[in-house]
């Protein structure tokens, strides 16, 4: 009886945790740039966030940046610095907090913000030519953040 209880307890936390609120984008705390805290409540998945990184249709990061682990997807920029070794340059909060919003440590940095929904200068809807509407969102989830972060973090000389 009592490994039922036990094991009904962790089922429910398990649980709580998997239904846990995302951090809202206006809502993130950050500390010199860095944030500490998951965005999701979970963790990230390196190979979401590998997908995401290379995807031109997600994140995109490699129209910017060079990853070597990334060979197999064309295009890659050199506007931002290679991310081959990003998880020894920085650590977990740093790397969520640059992803997140990248200004706020990299003041005259052209990364946009990836987790955030104001404080813009007359952001467009898409690629429609019109103003946002109440659909404008950040570019990635909290989630996609998270993957993002955890596949950054593979990433070592």
């Amino acid at each position: 009886m009592k490994i039922l209880g036990t094991a009904a307890v962790i089922a429910g936390m398990l649980t709580s945790a998997a239904l846990a609120e995302a951090v809202a984008p206006t809502a993130v705390k950050y500390d010199e740039g860095t944030v500490a805290m998951s965005l999701s409540g979970a963790a990230g998945d390196p190979v979401e966030g590998r997908d995401i990184v290379g995807n031109k249709k997600k994140g995109n990061c490699v129209a910017c940046h060079q990853v070597t682990d990334l060979s197999d997807v064309p295009f890659h920029g050199e506007i931002g610095p290679a991310l081959d070794g990003a998880g020894d340059r920085w650590n977990e909060a740093e790397l969520r907090g640059i992803v997140a919003n990248a200004k706020l440590m990299f003041e005259d940095t052209m990364m946009p913000a990836f987790y955030k929904t104001e404080g813009f200068i007359r952001p467009g809807k898409a690629y429609t030519g019109k103003a946002a509407d109440e659909t404008f969102g950040p570019v990635l989830t909290a989630q996609q953040i998270e993957d993002v972060v955890a596949y950054l973090k593979t990433l070592k000389e």
